[in-house]
């Protein structure tokens, strides 16, 4: 009976999302009162769940992506972005310029959520083809390979976090093994598998090239490398310390201070505002004025989170989860690939790659403390499945072939493929760290 309304739940989350339309947040309200009402809880205890599973979610992630997001529209009106771009093509030269697009997309995608680094890449991506006259699908899918396994794989973007919250797993690890998937990972979807797209020359619009702006306008290099890559750097490196020096002295304590991910997004929120901001000349209420349309980009996302949040409690509460371990480990099927199985089936129904991620780790995440399994890996495991077969029913599948003029039909050849390489060279690349550790 309770894997029933286990089931009953997700396909009645599947139907209010892809076929009523609902928002996911209102949807995830509807499941979570509608399961706790088949299990027995009354109206008190549901709302009682439903608020503590929101706050205890948002309450440790709400500084993480809302300073993430300033940080990335900071990077991206500054011309952070686009000096990154140019210093990369001048360095590769043409004739490696797509390999000087995908690392320009993976470096401006750490800090970058991925609907502003699309818009923001995507111009560039088609102003660079026609430039050098070369297919802007060649260029461009190899750059959102980089971008989709940044959103999918490393914090601090929402999904990852989340999913280490979910999980319970160190954010710093989480990274690193992250970086160890997500290289090889863009590599096979990107510039390996865009051989097979020269093919593709459909022209796209003109209204989408970007416009340059003047180099003199724009920040310097380091400056611009900073903001990018400080974040990661600075939780990197407080990983890396507890690794090698386990004891705690005053060095371990101040670099695990600037490790925290909240205290490392500010830190560098604080001095992006500077070097890209106020040292090139700006004043602090024309670099505050975007940032809080940063954030409400982001509403819808920490919506999702919240709603998600609030399922995981109420399959606590009701004990949905605590009933469904026994069967799930008995299953010959190892959690790894049961998390990132679950999680590509909500991808495929849903569209959408964070609900189906945080969706999925609500049902698995209380197997962790009974497999075994490193919790680091199953939020890979899992973001990798959210990222799997992307196709109509996903908002990026339609922007992908707005973009670049493409029929349903090609950008299923193209950007559907891609998606389902990256899902599922992360989860063969987390099998590979899984067997070493």
């Amino acid at each position: 009976m309770t894997l029933l309304i286990l089931l009953l739940a997700v396909l009645l989350l599947i139907l209010l999302i892809t076929v009523i339309k609902l928002h996911p947040f209102i949807s995830f309200l509807i499941v979570c009162i509608l399961t706790g009402l088949c299990k027995g809880m009354d109206v008190g205890q549901i709302t009682g769940s439903v608020q503590k599973g929101i706050g205890e979610l948002m309450g440790s992630l709400m500084v993480i992506l809302c300073v993430g997001a300033m940080l990335g529209k900071l990077v991206a009106d500054s011309g952070a972005a686009n000096k990154i771009a140019s210093g990369l093509i001048q360095a590769f030269g043409t004739k490696r310029i797509q390999w000087a697009l995908v690392l320009t997309a993976f470096i401006v995608g750490i800090p970058l959520f991925y609907g502003v680094g699309f818009v923001l890449l995507v111009p560039l991506v088609i102003t660079v083809a026609t430039r050098y006259k070369l297919p802007a699908v060649y260029l461009g899918l190899p750059t959102l390979a980089a971008l989709s396994v940044t959103h999918g794989f490393l914090p601090p973007h929402p999904s990852p976090v989340a999913l280490s919250e979910q999980f319970h797993a160190d954010m710093g690890m989480t990274l690193l093994y992250g970086m160890m998937i997500a290289i090889p990972a863009i590599i096979i979807a990107g510039p390996v598998f865009s051989v097979t797209l020269k093919k593709y020359t459909n022209k796209p619009l003109a209204i989408f090239t970007s416009n340059d702006i003047p180099e003199d306008k724009l920040p310097g290099m380091f400056p611009s490398l900073l903001a990018a890559f400080l974040p990661v750097l600075l939780i990197a490196a407080d990983t890396i310390v507890k690794v090698i020096i386990p004891q705690k002295n005053d060095f371990t304590k101040i670099i695990h201070t600037l490790g925290d991910p909240s205290i490392a997004m500010l830190l560098s929120l604080l001095i992006a505002i500077y070097t890209l901001g106020t040292r090139q000349g700006k004043n602090i209420k024309t670099i505050m004025a975007p940032m809080g349309d940063a954030v409400k980009d982001i509403s819808g996302i920490l919506l999702i989170i919240a709603g998600a949040g609030a399922l995981k409690q109420i399959l606590l509460d009701t004990g949905i989860s605590n009933e469904l371990i026994q069967p799930l480990t008995t299953l010959a099927i190892h959690p790894l690939l049961l998390a990132w199985g679950i999680s590509a089936i909500l991808r495929v129904s849903i569209g959408s790659a964070t609900v189906a991620g945080l969706t999925a780790a609500g049902i698995v995440a209380p197997m962790i403390a009974s497999s075994g399994v490193n919790p680091c890996l199953m939020v890979l495991a899992t973001g990798a499945g959210s990222l799997f077969f992307s196709h109509v029913n996903d908002p990026g599948f339609w922007m992908f072939k707005e973009y670049f003029n493409l029929t349903v039909k090609e950008t299923i050849k193209t950007w559907s493929v891609m998606e389902t390489i990256v899902s599922v060279a992360g989860l063969i690349g987390v099998f590979i760290i899984n067997y070493f550790i």
